[in-house]
Order: structure tokens, then sequence, then C-alpha cells
């Protein structure tokens, strides 16, 4: 007697539910948060997971300029970007980074973490990042979400 085969589920773009959370990055470590956040923006935390489709939900980050880093990486750690032009190199050690543009070190954390394909792009289009405690999506009414332990300072 043969036993039955079970087929592979499959979801549709009809199978997908997206919700939305908000998450505070207020002293959270900037790895383990970026970490967590792109495993709920790819749908990796639901049971209809595929990793062929976008089944991942919204994620707000709030705080973002209350981020934390172990050791020394507040001073060390530096972000390069180059003008394209010779002698273009310009770089921002984190604190700087923080100081000004507090969510770029979160999305490009989150980003390195997701595929670099058309996949990955459309994946980060759900990402929110806000340096204050205040975002314009109270409409799409996002459900608190604590993520990973926070670093005593």
């Amino acid at each position: 007697m043969k036993a039955k085969l079970q087929k592979t589920f499959t979801p549709t773009p009809a199978d997908i539910k997206r919700e939305w959370f908000v998450v505070d990055a207020t002293d959270q470590t900037l790895g383990r948060l970026a970490s967590d956040v792109a495993n709920i923006l790819r749908g990796k935390h639901k049971p209809t997971y595929a990793p062929h489709m976008d089944g991942g939900d919204f994620v707000v980050i709030i705080n973002a300029e209350k981020v934390a880093v172990t050791g020394n990486k507040a001073v060390q750690k530096l972000y390069y970007r180059h003008s394209g032009y010779p002698g273009g190199l310009s770089e921002l050690s984190f604190e700087q980074m923080q100081e000004r543009y507090p969510e770029r070190i979160i999305e490009g954390a989150v980003r390195g973490m997701i595929p670099k394909n058309r996949l990955g792009r459309q994946i980060l289009t759900k990402l929110k990042v806000y340096a204050g405690s205040d975002h314009p999506h109270a409409a799409q009414n996002p459900q608190p979400l604590e993520i990973g332990k926070k670093v005593e300072a």
C-alpha cells in the first residue's frame, strides 16, 4: 500500500495577510535589532513563509537616534560614501552618523540582511524608520513588538 504524498504548500498573493508592527529602538543593540526586523520583513516568522515571495509584515522603527552599539564601535565604526569623483571618499563615524542621519544606520543594517535582488528591494519598502517617537502610520494601527534584549549602559 502506497502512502499518500503531501504536497508542499505554496502561498498565493491572496494568502498573504500583512500586519503592521512598531518597534522602539531605544537602547537596542543595532545588529540584533536589524536581524530580528529583517526576519519579520521577510515573513520568516509565519508558517506560510516561502523564500521566493514577499510574505512579510510592515515594520515601523521609532527612536532610531537611541540605538546602541557595544564596545568601541561608537567611535571606531565608520560609514563610507563616494561622490564618484577622484578623491571623493567621505567617511563618518557611528557617533557622527547618529547625530546627522540616525535613520540610515538602521536602514543600512537591515539592508545588509535582506537578499540583494528585486525581491529584497521590494521587501525593504515595508521598513519605515523614524528618528523620534512620532510616526505618520497611526491609521494602520501598528501593534507594539518587543524585540531582543536592551543594552544595560
